[in-house]
């Protein structure tokens, strides 16, 4: 997903002032720029700061930004350094039970920033997929994601659809989802991901089953 197409195009309608453009970039990433600020243990007052800063700065550096496509990067890099200074200004650093060091000054329990930016890659994935889709479909899945997911009771009376058809007309949806070009890069990105990690766990293996086998042999 680090070289997605419409990341691209994004940036691209962006540089030349389309504000449709500029406003999906920041609905796809607002949810990482939240969440590096919660990794900091950011206020909402200093996150919001933040956030401030961050789309400034990506305003002013976007037509200077050499690969489009690193956008995602740019933007967690971004805010990983306005966070560090944000934190840096105040005493919260003596009140953090966290190591720091001159990178970053993240809270252990939370996800990593790599981790946060896989979710935000998933999550404008699917919310392109979702946009791709019927109004009745798109609409239905909102409704089984929420947390918790709506009871088919529920579903049934706001979109006048039987019970019974909830199952099946789901899994429609879910079918047209994987197969919109967005969510569908993304499955390949992953299954490519886990094949190799699979690839390298064998090569680790069989390379120490051919160091035993060295020691057992006196070769």
């Amino acid at each position: 997903m680090r070289d997605d197409p419409s990341v691209v195009a994004l940036v691209t309608r962006a540089r030349t002032g389309d504000k449709d453009a500029w406003d999906e970039i920041v609905e796809r990433y607002a949810p990482l720029v939240w969440s590096i600020c919660r990794t900091f243990r950011l206020s909402r007052a200093d996150a919001d700061d933040v956030g401030q800063t961050v789309w400034l700065s990506l305003v002013e550096q976007l037509p200077r930004l050499r690969e489009p496509a690193a956008l995602p990067g740019w933007l967690a890099t971004a805010t990983r350094r306005e966070c560090l200074r944000c934190a840096h200004s105040t005493e919260r650093q003596q009140r953090l039970s966290l190591q720091v060091d001159q990178e970053a000054l993240v809270d252990e329990r939370a996800q990593a920033p790599d981790q946060d930016l896989l979710d935000a890659e998933r999550n404008a994935a699917l919310m392109a997929g979702m946009r791709q889709l019927g109004a009745r479909c798109r609409e239905l899945l909102g409704m089984l994601m929420r947390q918790p997911p709506a009871a088919y009771a529920e579903i049934s009376e706001k979109l006048s659809m039987p019970v019974g058809a909830i199952g099946p007309t789901r899994a429609r949806c879910l079918a047209k989802l994987r197969r919109s070009p967005a969510v569908a890069a993304l499955i390949r990105s992953e299954q490519e991901t886990q094949e190799e990690g699979e690839r390298h766990g064998h090569a680790v293996v069989e390379g120490r089953r051919r160091v035993a086998r060295r020691a057992q042999t006196g070769r």
